[in-house]
């Protein structure tokens, strides 16, 4: 194993066991058994750690789905688009919201982090921004409602998705993957059908 793949194991335990807030580059570069001079020479701070760990050390079909999402407009139907961008937000935020959790807790830490990601030109918003654009464009296509706001079902997707993982955490439930495919099936359906009755001259919810 490599010294950096080392280093992002370590940041990953330390990080999900002690909260992003109170990791520190020394207790992940002492985890991994380096100095942390040494850590640096890999990252150049908490952010790019943080970062790595999201892209490396988690289950994370959603980024792998989000940049795909402009070879699926017009392909396989809208409904089974939300679905799994759904299921893998859901598997995202169960893994990384007690890890980002503890940043709330500490205004100045949380300031900074969020300057380090807009630096970066990442962030949690870059997902909802990714989903509308698909709904968008789906929408040009006559695949979506003409007077649909992308911006909303996007929001109404994801943050019943995030509130799903938290309510997991909190209540101790223990779902798998099955329980998290039938949310998100169950989910999709709501959105994409409403909850107002239709009239037969109604447009017809997304494929």
């Amino acid at each position: 194993m490599s010294t950096r793949d080392r280093m992002l194991d370590a940041a990953a335990h330390v990080m999900r066991t002690q909260g992003l807030a109170n990791a520190t580059t020394k207790q992940i570069a002492k985890q991994a058994g380096y100095s942390e001079a040494a850590l640096y020479k890999h990252f150049r701070d908490k952010t790019d750690l943080f970062l790595a760990v999201l892209r490396e050390r988690t289950p994370n079909t959603l980024a792998t789905l989000l940049a795909q999402l402009g070879q699926r407009v017009g392909q396989a139907t809208v409904r089974a688009t939300l679905e799994d961008i759904a299921q893998a937000a859901i598997t995202f935020y169960r893994h990384n919201f007690p890890m980002a959790a503890s940043l709330f807790a500490e205004p100045r830490l949380l300031a900074a982090h969020r300057q380090a990601l807009r630096e970066r030109g990442a962030g949690p918003a870059h997902v909802g921004d990714a989903v509308a654009g698909y709904l968008s464009a789906e929408r040009d296509l006559g695949r979506v409602q003409p007077d649909a706001d992308p911006q909303a079902a996007a929001a109404l997707l994801l943050g019943a998705c995030l509130q799903h993982a938290f309510l997991g955490h909190f209540t101790d439930r223990h779902d798998d993957e099955d329980s998290d495919r039938r949310f998100a099936a169950s989910l999709v359906d709501t959105l994409a059908t409403g909850l107002h009755p239709r009239q037969a001259t109604d447009h017809a919810p997304a494929e």
